[in-house]
C-alpha cells in the first residue's frame, strides 16, 4: 500500500510521464514534503484513517496525489476544517497542509485559535517566503529587502517584518509539538522527515496538537535555480528563521473522544428541543421516505423565510428519527436576489450537507427559480410561488413542476410572512418526506411560548397542502 496514488490523473488523464508527474515546478519543496509526508502514513500505517486538507495554495491539487480522505478548504480555513474532521471522527489523522500566504496571513485568526486549543491535529506549514502559486507577491514571510511583484523594490520596515510563525505558535498554551525543518541537503530532509512522522505520531497517541515549518524552494519565482534556490534557503532564510526544535512539551495522553451520536433525542436536546416537537412522547416509527438520502433546496430573498422554513423541516426530520442537516447560505441579499439553504433527510448518515443537485427545490422569487431549477435531479420536484414568478422560463424537463401561490395564500389568511409555512405544506403533500403530524408537531413546539400565531401557522400549512392537492386533480 501507498499513500499516493498509482496513477496521477491531474496532467493529460495520467497519460506517459504524466501519470507519476505533480504540478509542481521543478526544485520545488512541496514535492519533498509530499514525498517524506506518504511515507510517515505508510509507516505509521494509517492511510485509512488519514485526512488531509489542503486548501488555496500551490498544494492546491494534493488530492490528486494521496490516496488518503482529502477535503479541499476555502483560503486559511484549513484548520478550522481540521477541527471539524477530528471532533467529527475523533479516531482520524487530520493533517493540515499550508502554504505562508494561506496559514500566516488570511487564516493567521484560525491557526492561533486552533493552535491554542490543543486538539490533536497535524499542522505542516511550507514556508518559502513568497505568495506562489497566484503571482509572487508579498507573503508574511518575506525578507526584508526581497523582491516580490508587490515589493519591487525590495520589502521595507513600512511593509512589516517577517512573521516567525514557529516562535509564535510555540509560546501558546496548547501545541505540544514545534519544530521548525529545512531541505537544502541531506542533512536536512532527514530532519524534516522525522518531524513531519513525529508531528503524526503525536496525534496518533492522543497527546496534542502538532506544527512542523519547512523552509522550502521557490525557484521560480526567485528566478534561480534548484541549487541556487537551496543556497538562498541555508543563507537568506535560515538566519531570519532559524531551524530546530522551538517546542516539545512531554503529555500524557489526553484525547478520548467518543464519536459523535446521532440519537435524536440528545440532538433535539442540544438544539433546544424534545420528543414533544413529534406531539408524542414516545419514539415514533420512521417515516417510510422511499430514499436513503433526499436533498432539498430552499431559496429566495431575504425575509421570504426560506431559511426558517429549512430549520423547521431539518427539526421534524430529526424528531421523526432521521439524521438531517441544514446549511444556511445568506449571500449579501437582505431583500431582492436570493440566498438558500440546503437540507438533507437520511436514513442513515448524512455524508455531504451540501444540496448541489437537490431532489427538491422550493423558489420563493424568480432568481431564485432561474438560478437553482437548472440543478434540481431529474425525476425531482420544483415548487415555486406563482404569485411573485408569472411567466417562468427554461425549466428543465423530466421535473415535476408545481406552482403555489405562497404569498397569495398568505396574503388571504392576512398574515404574508406565514408564506414559508404555505411553502412546507405544498412540500408535505408534493413529496411526503415527513408526515404531515410531524411537520405540525415541530410547529406547535416552535410556537408554545406565541400560541395565538399558532393557529394561523397551523392553517398556512394546511392551504399549502390543499394546493397542492387541488393541482393534482
Amino acid at each position: 500500500m501507498s499513500a499516493f496514488y498509482d496513477h496521477f490523473a491531474r496532467h493529460s488523464h495520467g497519460q506517459g510521464l504524466a501519470d507519476h508527474s505533480t504540478h509542481y515546478c521543478p526544485g520545488c519543496g512541496h514535492g519533498l514534503v509530499h514525498r517524506d509526508l506518504a511515507d510517515a502514513i505508510d509507516e505509521l500505517g494509517v492511510q485509512d484513517r488519514t485526512v488531509l486538507i489542503s486548501p488555496v495554495g500551490c498544494s492546491v491539487f494534493a488530492y490528486y496525489y494521496f490516496d488518503v480522505g482529502n477535503t479541499q478548504a476555502a483560503h486559511g480555513r484549513a484548520p478550522a476544517v481540521a477541527l471539524a474532521h477530528k471532533l467529527a471522527n475523533p479516531e482520524a489523522v487530520v493533517i493540515s497542509y499550508q502554504g505562508d500566504g494561506d496559514l500566516a496571513s488570511i487564516g493567521l485568526a484560525e491557526t492561533i485559535s486552533i493552535a491554542q486549543m490543543g486538539v490533536p491535529i497535524t499542522v505542516i506549514f511550507i514556508n518559502n517566503g513568497i505568495y506562489g502559486m497566484t503571482g509572487g507577491q508579498l507573503a508574511p514571510t518575506s525578507l526584508m529587502g526581497q523582491k516580490t511583484a508587490t515589493s519591487p523594490e525590495g520589502r521595507n520596515a513600512s511593509m512589516g517584518k517577517p512573521l516567525r510563525m514557529a516562535e509564535l505558535i510555540a509560546q501558546l498554551d496548547g501545541p505540544v509539538f514545534v519544530e521548525r525543518v529545512a531541505l537544502y541537503n541531506a542533512k536536512q530532509r532527514i530532519k524534516a522527515r522525522k518531524a513531519i512522522a513525529k508531528g503524526i505520531r503525536l496525534q496518533m497517541e492522543g497527546r496534542g496538537y502538532a506544527f512542523i515549518e519547512v523552509l522550502a524552494e521557490c525557484p521560480t519565482h526567485l528566478k534561480v535555480n534548484p541549487e541556487a534556490a537551496e543556497e538562498w534557503i541555508r543563507t537568506q532564510m535560515e538566519p531570519v528563521f532559524p531551524l530546530g526544535v522551538k517546542k516539545d512539551a512531554i503529555v500524557e495522553p489526553w484525547f478520548h473522544r467518543p464519536p459523535p451520536s446521532f440519537d435524536p433525542d440528545i440532538i433535539l436536546a442540544l438544539a433546544g428541543a424534545d420528543r414533544a416537537e413529534a406531539g408524542s412522547a414516545s419514539a415514533p416509527a420512521r417515516h417510510a421516505s422511499g430514499n436513503r438520502d433526499r436533498s432539498f433546496k430552499l431559496a429566495g430573498a431575504g425575509g421570504d423565510g426560506a431559511q426558517t422554513a429549512a430549520l423547521i423541516l431539518t427539526r421534524a426530520a430529526i424528531a421523526e428519527g432521521y439524521d438531517s442537516t441544514h446549511i444556511p447560505s445568506y449571500g449579501p441579499e437582505s431583500r431582492g436576489g436570493t440566498s438558500f439553504a440546503d437540507v438533507h433527510i437520511a436514513e442513515g448518515e448524512v455524508l455531504n450537507p451540501s444540496a448541489a443537485r437537490p431532489d427538491v427545490l422550493i423558489a420563493f422569487n424568480a432568481p431564485s427559480l432561474a438560478r437553482f431549477a437548472p440543478t434540481v435531479a431529474e425525476g425531482g420536484v420544483i415548487l415555486y410561488d406563482s404569485t411573485t414568478v408569472k411567466d417562468p422560463k427554461g425549466l428543465p424537463a423530466g421535473r415535476r413542476v408545481i406552482p403555489v401561490p405562497f404569498t397569495e395564500i398568505a396574503a388571504g389568511l392576512n398574515r404574508p410572512v406565514v408564506k414559508n409555512v404555505v411553502a412546507l405544506g405544498a412540500l408535505q403533500a408534493a413529496t411526503d418526506a415527513l408526515p404531515a403530524e410531524r411537520i405540525l408537531g415541530t410547529l406547535r413546539h416552535l410556537f408554545k411560548d406565541k400560541p395565538s400565531v399558532l393557529p394561523v401557522n397551523e392553517a398556512a400549512f394546511a392551504a399549502g397542502r390543499r394546493a397542492v392537492e387541488l393541482a393534482a386533480g
